[in-house]
């Protein structure tokens, strides 16, 4: 098959998943001799937008897991701000160390009903964004290595192909329900209103309200946050003076389980 255009489309307010989307589609893009294209999601503005792709076209689209699937506040982008027209696509999702569950199954459900061919899916291990410790230095080389042998066969899989291949088996359940977060004594955990605070350290310089990928602080006063947070931790990891910070107890005792239990080398898995 003749690909046209290949584009790197992501949600990525941690960074790990822009970074892993445009180098899958920096590879395809340079194996299939065709131009390349980012579209960046994160901001609020970004998704004002709608995308209608063609034949020809391949879109590598990369999501964050939040507990086990899509991020809900998302979903509705996913599921009516892009149109596929027959263009191929790859499912890409990162997670924090512990497991993808059941999000690149969301992820593909929701391309499928786009009007996309998807022709590869992946799950990537990245640093989780409530910790340090949790796959701290992920994606690393190896990851990349790894990301290399995915995107070179999908790229075998598309040029060899007289038609659309067909689409990859993939685990889990997209109408599956949320994971459920437990502390460290095994008890579930709900801190879905949780919202960062600010401390004195804090210079007003406005990063934490530019990068909120829900514009969810309010720029006059920082300390404010009178939307929706979704806990991507963008506030925290992008404050120049580490003003940003978490302090619900339920919130704090999942990340101690987390730490306590999730150490170990997560897998990367892909499919095609």
């Amino acid at each position: 098959m003749k690909i046209n255009r290949v584009y790197a489309l992501y949600f990525s307010p941690a960074g790990a998943t822009r970074q892993l989307a445009t180098k899958l589609a920096k590879a395809l893009a340079d194996c299939c001799e065709a131009p390349m294209e980012v579209i960046d999601i994160t901001k609020p503005a970004d998704r004002e937008e709608t995308h209608a792709f063609a034949e020809g076209d391949l879109v590598i689209c990369g999501s964050p897991t939040y507990a086990g699937k899509l991020p809900n506040k998302l979903l509705p982008y996913w599921k009516e701000s892009l149109t596929g027209n027959g263009a191929l696509a790859v499912a890409l999702v990162t997670f924090g160390n512990r497991a993808y569950d059941n999000s690149l199954a969301e992820l593909n459900a929701c391309l499928t009903a786009d009007g996309f061919h998807v022709v590869g899916a992946a799950a990537f291990a990245c640093r989780h964004v409530f910790s340090d410790t949790l796959a701290a230095e992920r994606p690393d080389k190896d990851d990349i290595s790894e990301l290399a042998v995915f995107g070179a066969t999908v790229a075998t899989r598309v040029v060899m192909a007289s038609e659309p291949p067909a689409p990859p088996e993939v685990p889990g359940d997209a109408a599956a329900p949320y994971y459920v977060p437990k502390g460290l004594d095994g008890e579930p955990k709900n801190f879905l209103k949780a919202k960062p605070k600010t401390s004195d350290a804090c210079i007003q310089c406005g990063v934490c309200a530019a990068m909120c990928p829900m514009g969810s602080i309010d720029p006059n006063d920082v300390t404010s946050v009178p939307g929706i947070c979704i806990k991507c931790h963008a506030c925290v990891r992008e404050c120049p003076v580490n003003a940003k910070y978490f302090d619900d107890e339920a919130f704090l005792s999942h990340k101690a389980m987390l730490e306590r239990d999730f150490q170990r080398r997560a897998k990367n898995e892909w499919f095609t």
